[in-house]
């Protein structure tokens, strides 16, 4: 394939990007825009935590990606006696060659749902660390490559819940974007109600992408554009976060890098969707796709929320509202 042929591959494969949010919007209703976020985070090669009380449509909304995108899914329940070799997978002594054979654990997947994560130990949760950050895991001393691919979904319930365990620092750092998905709108709801089962929806939705077609849409960040106007205004927000004294931590570097990754897709998304004429980003076929302000200021809360914390206030309402309080006090260059 010649370069010209794999530009327009890639392009081909950008537009399909507005059938995958029909797609899973038929079977999660009401929900554009975490759909959007959720898919810019996988777009990203981030890792998702979806955050809500049971029964909304958390794991219908990771199985749908997963089948809409057309990647190996596994789903684990997490439970408080839920151990790391379950998640990773256990060595078994075989006999007849008198060697220890490998058993891969469902870790070894495209999309890996971790279902109510917060439901199993600190020690389990951590087995995952490893897998998040270097897609790859070691057990017996052995380290083994994941599929490319590899992205981990999580669900979380509110820690006010029974039986729940709150994640670490270090382990929330791992996912790029946590998001809420909410109880659904009036309309959205009596569809629900109308409507056929989504498990029987979810069973006849058919893929709409195939083999290394997103992992072409994922290369393609490289080649959207931050102005230095843009980074200046990026380094503002991590700068604030740090000097101005009202959050516990600042920012971090890697934190900078998730924001501008997230950023990179949702104007990639976003570019799919206006090519019908509406080219909110300005942007002709011929041309260089490019960040704008409001890219990131609408993955800001997502990015950031689990990441930020006001001193006098740590709960999750306060987490999420420090999104909006930098997006305030940080002008536009």
């Amino acid at each position: 394939m010649n370069m010209n042929e794999d530009i327009n591959s890639s392009s081909a494969n950008t537009a399909k990007l507005d059938n995958v949010i029909d797609a899973i919007g038929e079977i999660i209703l009401g929900k554009n825009t975490a759909i959007k976020l959720s898919l810019a985070c996988l777009i990203a090669r981030g890792h998702l935590l979806i955050e809500d009380t049971p029964g909304v449509g958390k794991t219908t909304l990771a199985h749908t990606l997963a089948k809409v995108l057309g990647l190996n899914y596994q789903r684990i329940q997490f439970t408080s006696d839920l151990l790391p070799a379950d998640i990773l997978g256990v060595s078994v002594y075989n006999r007849d060659n008198s060697k220890f054979d490998f058993h891969p654990g469902p870790v070894f997947s495209n999309v890996l749902l971790a279902d109510e994560i917060n439901r199993a130990t600190p020690r389990t949760q951590s087995a995952l660390l490893e897998a998040m950050a270097e897609y790859q895991v070691t057990v017996d001393n052995e380290t083994r490559a994941l599929p490319d691919p590899f992205f981990v979904i999580a669900t979380q319930n509110p820690q006010n819940q029974v039986g729940t365990y709150p994640l670490p620092e270090s382990q929330l750092d791992r996912f790029l974007m946590r998001i809420e998905l909410g109880y659904p709108d009036n309309a959205a709801e009596r569809e629900l109600l109308n409507g056929k089962d989504r498990k029987e929806l979810l069973e006849n939705i058919q893929p709409v992408f195939f083999g290394d077609e997103l992992i072409q849409i994922q290369k393609q960040l490289e080649n959207v554009h931050a102005a230095d106007a843009i980074l200046d205004y990026l380094q503002d927000l991590l700068e604030f976060s740090r000097s101005s004294g009202n959050y516990l931590h600042g920012l971090s570097p890697r934190a900078g890098i998730a924001i501008l990754s997230a950023a990179k897709a949702w104007a990639l998304i976003h570019d799919s969707m206006d090519a019908g004429g509406r080219a909110t980003h300005g942007v002709k076929a011929d041309e260089q796709l490019h960040v704008l302000p409001e890219d990131i200021q609408a993955i800001l809360p997502s990015v950031i929320g689990h990441r930020l914390q006001f001193v006098h206030d740590v709960s999750d309402k306060q987490a999420l509202q420090a999104a909006e309080h930098l997006i305030q006090n940080v002008p536009i260059p």
